[in-house]
């Protein structure tokens, strides 16, 4: 009698320059101490967004993917439907391949609402978030729901967003939180850090960085060293995975 061939079940991560992938080893390693030999989890890292539609077009061998800088919001057009939160957000890093075509879902709000929640105190009233990314936008949806105001920040001042050089010590002890979803200060670039007048910061203030790789960016040296608190995307990271996981076997 013919032995039946076993599916293979494949995951991916889409981006750009995603050789450092946190996702695809976290993935590996949770295939290898489940025992499923059947499971792989891939890197596309695409120069465009474009190239995505060639992934899209052959989702036959692919059960989900996660998806990274810098295509967080300019994927949404390749998938057919959006979970609620996703909509709302305007960016995806979960996708699900369904019977009715592709699905996207955040699930970064997760993740940085369960890793920043057991930080926050009463004078945490305001914050400000580095970076106007597709990351971003999970932060200020999380924020919101915490009843903690907030303003961007980014090269050029707008509605709702201070350029660097606004950056007054007013401003800097009024808002206590300030998130970093740049990518500043990745590795190997790990002396890079987002212009900020650090001079300014507080032990009352919390930096949170979405940076996990080095484990303590120049960002958040620089706030230690001003007796901040201070905290890196890894925790957030495996809750968002964890939960990209359960979407997937759902």
């Amino acid at each position: 009698m013919k032995k039946k061939e076993k599916k293979h079940y494949k995951f991916g991560l889409v981006g750009k320059n995603i050789s450092y992938s946190f996702s695809r080893g976290y993935f590996k390693e949770k295939f290898k101490n489940l025992g499923l030999e059947n499971y792989s989890y891939v890197n596309f890292d695409l120069e465009t967004i474009n190239a995505f539609k060639a992934i899209a077009e052959n989702t036959d061998t692919i059960n989900g993917l996660n998806v990274t800088i810098p295509y967080k919001e300019v994927i949404i057009p390749f998938l057919q439907c959006l979970d609620k939160d996703a909509e709302k957000i305007g960016a995806v890093n979960t996708i699900k391949v369904t019977k009715d075509g592709l699905k996207g879902y955040n699930t970064d709000v997760h993740g940085f609402q369960y890793t920043i929640e057991p930080h926050i105190k009463k004078h945490h009233t305001k914050a400000l978030i580095l970076g106007t990314g597709g990351a971003s936008k999970a932060v200020s949806f999380v924020l919101d729901s915490l009843g903690i105001s907030h303003t961007y920040v980014s090269r050029k001042s707008g509605e709702n967003k201070y350029a660097y050089n606004d950056l007054t010590k007013e401003i800097i002890e009024e808002h206590t939180v300030i998130v970093n979803t740049t990518p500043l200060g990745t590795h190997p670039n790990i002396t890079d850090k987002p212009a900020l007048p650090y001079h300014y910061i507080t032990p009352k203030h919390l930096l949170f960085d979405l940076i996990y790789n080095p484990e303590k960016t120049a960002f958040l040296k620089e706030g230690e060293s001003q007796g901040a608190t201070i905290c890196n995307g890894e925790k957030m990271l495996e809750i968002q995975a964890e939960k990209a996981w359960d979407i997937w076997n759902e």
